[in-house]
């Protein structure tokens, strides 16, 4: 990796069941990186187990959502002057061999934002009707807005470069963060890429969305990106 800084975050809420072998499997693919995660207020052990491991812990007082984790995430990444992160969930579905992937094309393209894309090449992926639903409008709206095409907005696997740290460290949005994230990215002046990635499904636990709750979702973050889309952003990134 060019010895550069790296950082591995992993938001987390209620993942004791995933956290050691997600850990681990990082550990066998990404030698030399940094691992933190941020456990998200969870009601189980996900923050001692993580712990046990030797690893960075940052552990929230209560359930703050991914968008909030993430962001603490960005400022610990900044604060120790990391070169790259990359977002990694705590269950089991980012495979953390494609994260040398995401790294080199953040590194041989010169872009800000790698996203990990599951259907970018038809790769075998399955989610629900909803989501699939939610999923293809978000990309639509989102690479109409940033004159790209994009096929995986919804996204959380992604590397970022050192200047898209900085920028998340200060403005990053709560709840399910993924599509808005891109859209003021793209307003600060970051470079954002897609790639194909393989992912899995769930290796344990339960996903926190629900039927109801991806409909909400899906209106909540229609509603939130059109407001970004005007959201003062004091900062460019060019």
């Amino acid at each position: 990796m060019n010895n550069k800084k790296i950082l591995i975050i992993i938001p987390a809420y209620n993942e004791e069941k995933n956290i050691i072998m997600v850990v681990e499997h990082i550990r066998q693919h990404i030698e030399g990186a940094d691992i933190v995660v941020v456990n998200d207020g969870s009601k189980d052990k996900t923050a001692l187990v993580a712990a046990s491991l030797g690893i960075y812990v940052i552990d929230l007082p209560f359930n703050l959502g991914v968008g909030s984790a993430m962001q603490a995430g960005y400022v610990f990444a900044f604060r120790r002057n990391y070169d790259i992160a990359v977002q990694c969930d705590g269950d089991g579905q980012h495979p953390p061999y494609e994260i040398p992937k995401l790294i080199e094309v953040l590194e041989t393209q010169k872009v800000d934002i790698v996203v990990g894309s599951r259907f970018l090449y038809k790769l075998s992926y399955k989610s629900s009707a909803v989501r699939q639903v939610g999923i293809k409008l978000f990309a639509w709206i989102i690479s109409i807005f940033l004159r790209k095409r994009l096929t995986d907005t919804t996204s959380g696997f992604r590397a970022l470069s050192k200047r898209a740290i900085s920028f998340f460290a200060k403005y990053y949005p709560g709840d399910y963060p993924e599509p808005e994230a891109l859209v003021l990215a793209h307003r600060a002046g970051l470079k954002i890429e897609e790639i194909p990635v393989r992912m899995r499904e769930r290796q344990g636990g339960v996903s926190s969305i629900r039927f109801l709750g991806s409909i909400y979702y899906m209106v909540k973050v229609f509603l939130a990106i059109i407001v970004d889309m005007f959201e003062k952003i004091e900062e460019k990134y060019d």
